[in-house]
């Protein structure tokens, strides 16, 4: 296990509008307010259409990670994330998982990795900047899976 004490910056509550694509308006709010890392200790509400990671059928390896692609129509949905650099990308790397309700389906539910989703009617999200450590993204062992680890301060060496 990996730890370190974080210094928390600034405190944001988004409201995401219906149609928008909630990645990238996250992505657009990070970069215009200068956010490499962050916590998101929740964010809920609508997806017209949800992306997560997954498959239907068996695994052909239940110890590799599953890279296929499953989507889903009119949700609700509850979620968290943290946000740390790709230094391969050089680009902020977001982890989001989410459960989600089919409206369709008696509420049915699943709960993966986010990949996109667009809003319908409303989402709602509490964002923390984390100023210190440096949180990055490497990808990391023998499948390359982008793992959150903590940079040393530059100036001292300590986390």
């Amino acid at each position: 296990m990996r730890h370190a004490e974080v210094t928390m910056g600034r405190s944001f509550a988004l409201a995401f509008d219906d149609g928008d694509d909630f990645v990238a308006e996250l992505n657009s709010f990070c970069t215009e307010r200068g956010i490499r890392q962050a916590i998101i200790p929740m964010f809920l509400g609508g997806f017209r259409q949800v992306t997560l990671v997954g498959m239907n059928g068996p695994l052909e390896d239940p110890d590799a990670p599953v890279w296929d692609e499953t989507v889903l129509h009119t949700v609700e949905a509850v979620g968290a994330a943290t946000l740390a650099w790709s230094p391969e990308n050089d680009a902020l790397a977001p982890h989001i998982h989410v459960a989600v309700g089919r409206k369709d389906l008696a509420a049915a539910g699943s709960v993966s990795h986010l990949l996109r989703a667009q809003v319908q009617f409303i989402q709602e999200m509490f964002l923390q900047e984390v100023l210190s450590p440096q949180m990055v993204r490497p990808l990391c062992g023998p499948h390359a899976v982008p793992t959150l680890g903590f940079a040393p301060h530059p100036e001292t060496g300590a986390l």
